[in-house]
């Protein structure tokens, strides 16, 4: 048997590293951190009390999302029921309350199945975000009034949305193990409290944050199953599958990448199958509502559209916008291949929905739910993730404001067409300058806060540290280590195979 070593022998570098304090790396941070007693020392006995940073940011994310509980009591009083306008002036509107009677729950219609009167005919939904809302129904009690039952129904969504909320907190808490306090950017986002309870994005974004989770731990066909129940919940989870490509390209990881696509397709179509054999036309209904819906709120076309003499049609506008998609796909995949570092999943993950949001001919407000836990994770800084949920939160009074204003009659409260475009540059332009901001630490990896502290991907399971195969054009040259930073200098490109690249 052999001996235990003692303390004196036992190398220091079998220790995990400690984990960055963000208030010893970041100036925002280290300023905010005077409102609870200032900057953590280096004496700080970390872990060695309940308060563990999951748990601290969790009771956190909580508290936030129950203050935009707080946000919304002036529509659930009454603003929901009475008067045109008075939901957008308090900027409390939500689409949960409304479409429990509109898309028939209250009526115990059963979603895709059982027609609904009116102009949609029929949900207009994923099935697995149809599902929660019909789960919801059952839970929803159904005695007094529809107006108490709308109400029972917005409070039982946000207890199962809350749930969805602190599934995100604990997943990006734990996605980059030395980083766990970058999970307050998620708790603390104004954005992610104003807008968690609009609609029920929050499960989609919930089951793709567990996806990527699982893929940080190098569970790729699980990634695929988690991947695959969120794109049956709402679309803009599949897009992520694109820059993995790239990446498992670029690193020969295909095994894995087949693991998650076949777990992806297997877990859509158990979700879809049922429902597409036996009611094809309500499930088809969200695809053919997106398709045939018209030039919406938040886009840039919306502002082409409102100032044009002869705007674009609805077929015109989704030709160009799937092309500019296709542009942006055909950028990131440029950019993976010819960084000169491997890119980690997480920023182009944000790149690829960034682009997608920018692109789309409709922004709802919700759908920044989206981007909060992957720009946390792309690029955890305070200074650029306040910028960026500012210009969020400009845009989030900016739509209401406009609704008030076009609802309001002769009264004209709120914003007209001209304000409300600026709330729609602001929104544009802070997402732009995030993505700016994650391409800039792609090319140049000492400026990433994650690998400026020794990290490779944390969250890139079998591609963190995985050695290159193939590369293109820049990759093939030694990188350059940019000046004038005052941390330590980080290496990259040791792992690259000769003669793997082109």
């Amino acid at each position: 048997m052999c001996p235990m070593p003692s303390a004196e022998s036992t190398p220091a570098d079998v220790h995990e590293p400690d984990p960055v304090r963000p208030t010893g790396e970041d100036a925002v941070a280290e300023a905010g951190s005077e409102l609870i007693g200032g900057p953590l020392g280096r004496r700080a006995l970390l872990g060695s009390s309940w308060w563990t940073p999951v748990r601290v940011i969790v009771l956190v994310a909580i508290g936030m999302f129950a203050l935009g509980l707080v946000q919304k009591a002036p529509c659930y009083n009454g603003a929901w029921f009475f008067g045109a306008s008075s939901q957008y002036t308090h900027a409390c509107y939500s689409d949960i309350p409304h479409l429990y009677q509109g898309r028939g729950f209250v009526d115990g219609l059963v979603p895709y199945f059982d027609k609904i009167p009116g102009d949609m005919e029929y949900l207009e939904y994923p099935v697995l975000t149809g599902l929660f809302m019909e789960v919801a129904a059952w839970l929803t009690p159904g005695g007094g009034t529809v107006q108490d039952q709308e109400q029972w129904y917005w409070m039982v969504n946000a207890g199962m949305l809350m749930v969805c909320a602190a599934v995100i907190a604990v997943c990006v808490t734990r996605l980059h193990p030395r980083r766990p306090w970058d999970g307050l950017l998620v708790a603390l986002a104004p954005a992610l409290a104003l807008t968690a309870t609009v609609n029920w994005d929050l499960l989609a974004v919930a089951l793709t944050t567990v996806a990527i989770l699982m893929w940080s731990r190098g569970r790729a066909l699980a990634f695929g199953v988690l991947l695959g129940l969120a794109t049956a919940a709402k679309l803009y989870p599949f897009l992520i599958l694109g820059p993995l490509l790239v990446l498992c390209w670029r690193a020969g990881t295909w095994r894995a990448f087949g693991k998650a696509v076949g777990g992806a397709a297997g877990a859509w179509l158990v979700v879809n199958f049922p429902v597409m054999l036996f009611a094809f036309d309500g499930w088809s209904k969200f695809y053919t509502f997106s398709q045939e819906r018209g030039v919406d709120f938040g886009s840039f076309w919306l502002i082409i559209v409102q100032n044009s003499d002869n705007p674009p049609s609805t077929e015109t506008v989704n030709t160009l916008a799937l092309l500019l998609m296709l542009l942006c796909c055909g950028g990131v995949a440029a950019l993976t291949l010819t960084a000169p570092r491997r890119p980690r999943f997480i920023q182009l993950a944000f790149l690829i929905v960034a682009a997608f949001i920018l692109t789309n001919k409709v922004y709802s407000p919700q759908y920044v739910l989206w981007l909060v836990p992957l720009a946390a994770l792309a690029r955890p800084k305070w200074r650029d993730f306040l910028i960026w949920q500012a210009c969020e939160v400009v845009y989030f009074l900016g739509i209401w404001m406009y609704l008030a204003y076009t609802t309001s009659g002769d009264a004209h409260k709120g914003l007209p067409t001209d304000g409300y475009h600026w709330a729609i540059v602001f929104h544009l332009l802070g997402t732009l300058y995030l993505c700016v901001m994650v391409v800039r630490d792609i090319l140049m990896p000492d400026r990433d806060p994650v690998r400026r502290t020794g990290d490779d991907d944390p969250s890139g399971g079998v591609l963190d540290g995985a050695p290159d195969v193939f590369v293109l054009g820049p990759a093939t040259r030694p990188a350059q280590h940019t000046a004038m930073l005052e941390s330590p200098r980080v290496e990259w490109g040791a792992g690259r195979q000769p003669g793997g690249s082109l």
